[in-house]
């Protein structure tokens, strides 16, 4: 399933391997606490498999983390990442999604991809359709964010903004119209308030 996409994909295969373009740019990683089985390549030293439980478990080292791309669990990997503080999470940006929140709160860059991606199928093959979403790579940590800026992966990376949790709804936002969100942020940024200062 593709994480807020629109294709089919409600009820099916959790497994969508990460290229290994993307691994061989950033690697390497200790941890890959999401790991598929089987899986044509890995993508860290470590390899955790969904029987042994990753998120349960103690994370160590460089996380590499393509979270089961399921909207109701998403968050706790993602908090999960947050709260150790060195990784890369390959997430879709959903950026208004209450799932996303760890992602401004702590990361230190989010790398909005160029182009989206094709995921893998655990015996190598290529999916035939890209992921459905825009891709970012978010980066928790000072060296994870060394690692995508090192990458050369092709995207705007931001290392700097202003979040703001207080009143804001982001799933009750979300359920209004688009419109009306996208009508607020022009008034905020055309008012210059603080944190809308352009670059």
């Amino acid at each position: 399933m593709t994480l807020g996409s629109h294709q089919f994909s409600v009820g099916k295969s959790q497994t969508h391997i990460t290229p290994r373009w993307i691994i061989e740019r950033l690697g390497p990683f200790d941890l890959d606490p999401c790991a598929a089985d089987p899986r044509p390549w890995d993508c860290a030293a470590r390899n955790v498999v969904e029987a042994e439980d990753g998120l349960s478990q103690p994370w160590r080292g460089r996380v590499w983390l393509n979270p089961p791309f399921d909207r109701y669990a998403v968050g706790a990997w993602i908090r999960k990442l947050a709260d150790h503080g060195d990784g890369i999470a390959l997430l879709h940006a959903r950026t208004e999604a209450a799932w996303f929140e760890p992602c401004w709160e702590a990361a230190r860059g989010i790398l909005f991809l160029a182009d989206r991606i094709k995921f893998y199928r655990p015996d190598g093959s290529e999916q035939p359709a890209n992921s459905g979403a825009p891709p970012v790579l978010v980066a928790f940590g000072p060296g994870a964010l060394e690692q995508i800026e090192r990458s050369g992966i092709s995207g705007a990376l931001v290392t700097s903004w202003s979040w703001r949790s207080g009143d804001y709804d982001a799933q009750g936002d979300f359920a209004k119209s688009l419109e009306e969100g996208y009508r607020a942020i022009r008034e905020r940024v055309a008012a210059g308030g603080p944190g809308w200062k352009p670059k």
